[in-house]
């Protein structure tokens, strides 16, 4: 099915007549003063690379620096600033958390001056042009399917008898115990959505009075949309632990956008030394995003220069990227987690 669905998007966005860029979107989520703004950078870049019609919104909670924000408005982003979501009080503990923070992804139902976006996690790389996604008939919501075989999955029935939707057939679902199989489930790192008021507070509504669970604003958007979603192919968010778990579903060749997700990926930290790491297709991805970060070619050319003020600014975006990996053993961060 998904192989399918993948070239019906392509056959549909060719022949789709053009529409005005500000009426879509890309769009990513930013929050405090820790090194995820280099995620962001090399999304914008990777957009403009693989030639985007569309710009990159940035949803950025106030604790997100000003030189933060500036570096991002110099690399073409569109910065909004949003309030925090969060989930009811004195619940959080029922969270991962390092996920809570990640209800805040809801307030990007409220940005109604575009008719569609396309969330991607600023661990997410765009590496082929995925602008037919914007082509996908209204009324659903669009996502890659996710993969319960690694350990953050271990509270759940699917890891604990070995079941996985990724491959339904190695462990099937014991029907006669535990009942029909679980919906699909999908990963939250990226989906196509269409903002709207009356969705945006059905949202914050019903997270009221939704108890928080492990994978926190991703197991609650898995729950809202459980009648809308359809799948969409993996080619559409590659998250990295399918390359060990579900080789024999990956044709990385063809991969469209990829999620370093997997504990110890994120390339800006990346050391090769967690579980995994040492592979030589992730070593390879992780040189595919460096030299997309690293290519200043791909530096935005539309705005005027900083202001004489942000001199420290401009110094830090430009500095050494080794340099600043260099400096990340000794420095703090609050990072703004994936939802994966």
């Amino acid at each position: 099915m998904a192989p399918e669905l993948a070239g019906k998007m392509t056959a549909k966005a060719a022949a789709a007549p053009a529409v005005k860029p500000t009426t879509r979107a890309y769009v990513t989520f930013l929050a405090g003063d820790g090194d995820y703004w280099k995620g962001v950078v090399g999304l914008a870049k990777g957009l403009r690379k693989v030639g985007s019609a569309y710009p990159l919104v940035v949803a950025v909670l106030p604790d997100v620096p000003e030189s933060h924000r500036r570096i991002l408005v110099s690399q073409g982003c569109i910065v909004r600033e949003i309030e925090p979501v969060y989930p009811p009080e004195n619940q959080t503990q029922f969270a991962m958390a390092y996920y809570v923070i990640n209800y805040s992804k809801l307030r990007i139902w409220e940005f109604v001056e575009y008719e569609r976006m396309v969330y991607l996690d600023a661990d997410i790389q765009v590496f082929e042009n995925i602008d037919e996604l914007f082509e996908l008939e209204k009324g659903s919501f669009y996502a890659v399917m996710d993969c319960f075989c690694e350990k953050t999955w271990s509270h759940t029935p699917q890891y604990k008898i070995g079941y996985c939707q990724q491959c339904p057939d190695r462990v099937a679902w014991p029907t006669a115990e535990l009942g029909p199989p679980p919906a699909l489930y999908f990963n939250a790192g990226m989906f196509v959505h269409e903002p709207s008021m009356a969705t945006a507070k059905a949202l914050l509504d019903t997270l009221r009075v939704t108890p928080p669970t492990p994978f926190a604003e991703q197991d609650f958007l898995n729950m809202f949309f459980r009648e809308q979603y359809k799948p969409i192919p993996n080619v559409y968010n590659l998250v990295l632990a399918m390359l060990w778990r579900h080789p024999e579903n990956v044709q990385l060749e063809k991969v469209k956008v990829v999620h370093y997700c997997a504990a110890g990926s994120k390339p800006w930290r990346y050391t090769g030394k967690e579980a995994n790491m040492d592979r030589e297709d992730i070593k390879m991805l992780v040189n595919k995003w460096w030299n997309i970060y690293n290519d200043e070619s791909l530096d935005f050319k539309g705005l005027p220069a900083l202001p004489a003020d942000a001199d420290e600014v401009e110094a830090v975006a430009k500095k050494p990227i080794r340099a600043a990996l260099a400096e990340a053993g000794t420095m703090k961060y609050v990072t703004a987690p994936s939802a994966a």
